[in-house]
């Protein structure tokens, strides 16, 4: 029943949301309280939840380890299965927390995904051994090249010697099981990725990439690019659905707005920072009731934001290097001279 009303809301089209309770290695599911909806993650088959775990937020100094690990438990508890992280978060604290929960049978019930920032083989597989150990997993179920932002970094990753290279080596070994690509700042330089891998004959699995209320009217990866995953069948990872906070400086859309336009687009999973169980209850609450939302609400909602977002002033991401930790750490790019 939930199942067949989530779809009757999908607006766009694409993947379909399930309330199927399993979990990602194929056993029974974790949730059987109805909390959370599923969805299949592009080609892969695999069944995710609709909410993903965003790993930065775990690893922040304000917020305690042990506090850390029960939300993290939590969320798994409820019904969330995917978990976001990445290499250069918190320097390194995030995984090693994430690496700590998994413990004690939880690692059955997660999709663990991380990135990396290396744009050559050599630096990127270093980074997925330093990865590997601090989450203590001998392997991945997603690992994706972080930070696609300069339109070069596409060609970076299928240069020769490049960080592809290191992807086909690492799932051929058993280190990862699926390979995707992540950014945030402008949809040309995921195109021009798409259009290489094409003219490369490489499979991602999987695209991370903005998707909020602000989004839909500046520089839009929801219009430019969520088009072209759909039609691949790429599994779609939406993310700063607030856009770190910055979305909601505007004071015209609340936090439960800014989740539910997010779910109610073709998306596989909507990663978002919780770090306070207040925080976890309302991105349940998202999942329970975006679907209620008919197309005349999330018109209402973008008639909220069309101004404001015009200039991407609340998109800081998009306009500004402040969320660009490889451009603050060249060294981490893993070529010659910056390490």
């Amino acid at each position: 029943m939930m199942a067949e009303n989530i779809r009757r809301r999908e607006f766009i089209g694409g993947l379909a949301a399930m309330s199927v309770a399993a979990n990602v290695h194929g056993a029974r599911g974790q949730s059987s309280n109805g909390e959370m909806p599923y969805r299949t993650l592009g080609k892969t088959g695999v069944k995710v939840s609709a909410i993903g775990l965003g790993g930065f937020h775990l690893g922040q100094s304000h917020l305690e380890e042990p506090d850390a690990i029960k939300i993290f438990h939590s969320a798994i508890d409820r019904g969330i299965n995917f978990s976001d992280n990445s290499w250069d978060y918190n320097q390194g604290v995030s995984e090693k927390r994430v690496g700590k929960t998994l413990k004690n049978g939880y690692r059955d019930k997660v999709f663990v995904m991380t990135k990396f920032d290396g744009r050559t083989k050599g630096s990127a597989l270093k980074q997925l051994d330093e990865s590997l150990q601090r989450l203590e997993l001998d392997h991945v179920d997603l690992w994706q090249f972080h930070e696609n932002i300069r339109l070069e970094d596409p060609d970076r990753f299928f240069a020769e010697g490049g960080a592809v290279e290191a992807m086909l080596e690492a799932k051929k070994a058993g280190k990862i099981r699926f390979m995707g690509f992540t950014g945030h700042k402008d949809p040309s330089v995921h195109l021009r990725m798409l259009e290489l891998a094409d003219k490369h004959g490489f499979t991602f699995d999987t695209a991370q990439m903005p998707l909020n209320v602000m989004d839909a009217h500046f520089r839009s990866f929801g219009k430019e690019v969520l088009p072209v995953l759909v039609k691949k069948q790429m599994g779609v990872l939406g993310m700063k659905p607030m856009g770190s906070g910055n979305v909601l400086k505007a004071k015209v859309v609340t936090p439960l707005e800014c989740l539910q336009y997010a779910l109610s687009l073709p998306t596989s999973v909507v990663i978002t920072g919780v770090d306070s169980m207040p925080i976890l209850d309302q991105a349940f609450e998202a999942a329970k009731t975006y679907s209620s939302l008919s197309k005349a609400d999330i018109e209402g909602i973008l008639k909220k934001t069309v101004t404001v977002a015009a200039d991407g002033e609340y998109e800081p991401f998009k306009t500004t290097p402040i969320f660009d930790s490889t451009a603050a750490h060249p060294e981490w790019l893993g070529y010659a001279g910056q390490a």
